[in-house]
């Protein structure tokens, strides 16, 4: 690694724009080419800190409901809005997969008009993995330890109508951020079992509805009576409180402080 430029093998050094201080022993380089055509190099560096111990008292404890509405719904009552990506550039999207379609094969027009939709799925792709990082980190940071459900999308992606959106949110990716962020901070992060019956389970009661369909976004429990039951923010109290049990059962009980 040079200043400004890194030393390949077998050839000359080349220049690079460096998105942050490299500090450690670098143990080596990928060089990626995306669809654009952009070189990127990905560089691995021991920076001799080890990896933090658990932490020792566990302080704040969220559960996360994750949705199509609302991306992520916390057992706090905090709602963040899903920025649904590719329904904001589908227009322009549309507009260039035509001006492709319509180009010769193998020719010079059909290369560009190639490339101007790869630009456009790179910006999305870029645009929501910003999104994931930063409601990632700050949730981390927000809390000793984070509890979500395991979704199966390919499972979810069988009903044509939200298959599109199911991908567009890619929960997948958003679950991983936060697992290697959590680790890298000693915190916790809890994934529940995909058929844990978070939204059709009475929060305060218990009670278990036999069904309930998406267009149900609000419900009246038979046992105890409580009306007007959010069913995310009722998913979200679900989760957190399984994801303290699983805790607890880890042999984590005495970590546990406050959950909110």
């Amino acid at each position: 690694m040079l200043d400004g430029a890194i030393k390949l093998p077998k050839m000359q050094p080349v220049k690079v724009n460096v998105h942050r201080e490299i500090i450690g022993v670098v143990k080596s380089i990928t060089v990626s080419l995306s669809k654009i055509g952009k070189f990127y190099a990905s560089i691995l560096v021991d920076d001799g800190v080890a990896t933090p111990s658990p932490i020792h008292t566990i302080g704040k404890v969220v559960g996360i409901d994750l949705g199509l509405s609302h991306y992520a719904i916390g057992s706090n009552g905090e709602k963040t809005a899903n920025p649904r990506f590719v329904k904001r550039a589908e227009k322009n999207l549309r507009r260039k997969q035509r001006q492709l379609s319509k180009k010769a094969k193998g020719s010079a027009n059909r290369a560009k008009a190639r490339l101007m939709v790869a630009k456009c799925h790179e910006k999305v792709a870029n645009a929501r993995a910003d999104f994931q990082h930063k409601l990632s980190r700050t949730l981390i940071d927000e809390n000793q330890a984070v509890i979500v459900e395991t979704l199966k999308s390919a499972n979810m992606m069988k009903n044509r109508k939200l298959a599109k959106h199911i991908a567009d949110a890619s929960w997948y990716s958003f679950v991983l951020k936060l697992e290697y962020k959590a680790k890298e901070q000693g915190k916790y992060l809890v994934k529940l079992d995909q058929w844990y019956a978070s939204s059709k389970t009475c929060h305060g009661c218990g009670h278990k509805l036999e069904e309930m369909p998406l267009s149900v976004r609000k419900w009246d429990c038979p046992s105890c009576g409580v009306t007007d039951i959010d069913r995310d923010l009722n998913a979200a109290l679900n989760i957190r409180d399984k994801g303290i049990l699983e805790l607890k059962a880890a042999g984590r009980s005495s970590l546990l402080m406050e959950a909110v």
